[in-house]
Parts: C-alpha cells; structure tokens; sequence
C-alpha cells in the first residue's frame, strides 16, 4: 500500500496501534477542509505496530490531548517537503474536557457548564485526579 506524503501540513507518527480514530475524533479531524489520512496496524521495527494520521494542511494541534493517549507520538511538521519541526510529547500536567470525572457528587455533574479538569498525581502511572473532588479518573 502506498500512501503519499505530506508536502505541506502534519505527520503524527509512532501512535499506539489502534489509537489512531480516538485521536481523529478527539482532535475534531472530521471537521478539518483538508486531507485526512490514517494509517493503522503499520509495521514499525520500535513497536511491532502502529498508527500514523497524515493531515494534508496546517492546523493546531492540542499536545495535551495527544500526550494523554500516548506520549510516546512524534508529531512532524513538515513545510514544502522538508520537515520543519520535530516535536516529542509528554503527560501534560493538566487536562481540560479531554475526560470528564465519573463522581456522581462532583459539581461537574450539576454544573454542566463547569469545564472538566484534571491534574496529573503520578506520572509513571499515568493517573489524574478531578480539581474539583479529587476523584482519581479511571478509564474502566
């Protein structure tokens, strides 16, 4: 299979295999007017697997959201062919609307405008607590 190049946009590489459509949907890529491209299950010699998005144009990009699902993707900025900067990603400190607390006596669960924020309490356990209860967020 071949899947061209970006001349001018973004490559995000080295994605957990099967990440790839939460990160499409949570960065909003549906809405973009650009080209899309996702690749899933690629052969990678670092990790067995992966995913790759290619975005066919410019555009920001929240690092935080991308950090929290895998901090581990590269994220490639590539300028009329030549890739202009090469970013790596960490855990981010905090989180805001990326998951929300699942406390039934949170006030986020009243307030329904109140944004979901969250803080990172143990980074190599890659756990977050809600700001508002300290709820610990677990996916499950």
């Amino acid at each position: 299979m071949n899947i061209d190049g970006v001349s001018t946009g973004i490559v995000l590489d080295h994605i957990k295999a099967g990440k790839s459509m939460q990160i499409y949907e949570l960065l909003g890529l549906e809405k973009l007017d650009c080209c899309v491209a996702i690749i899933q299950n690629a052969q990678s010699s670092k990790y067995g697997k992966k995913d790759i998005i290619k975005i066919d144009g410019k555009i920001d990009l929240d690092f935080d959201i991308l950090g929290y699902i895998d901090n581990n993707i590269t994220v490639n900025v590539v300028s009329d062919g030549h890739l202009e900067k090469k970013v790596h990603l960490d855990l981010p400190e905090t989180l805001t609307n990326v998951i929300k607390c699942k406390n039934p006596r949170c006030i986020t669960s009243i307030e329904q405008e109140i944004p979901h924020k969250f803080k990172l309490v143990d980074r190599e356990h890659k756990v977050y607590r809600c700001i508002y209860c300290d709820a610990e967020y677990t996916e499950y």
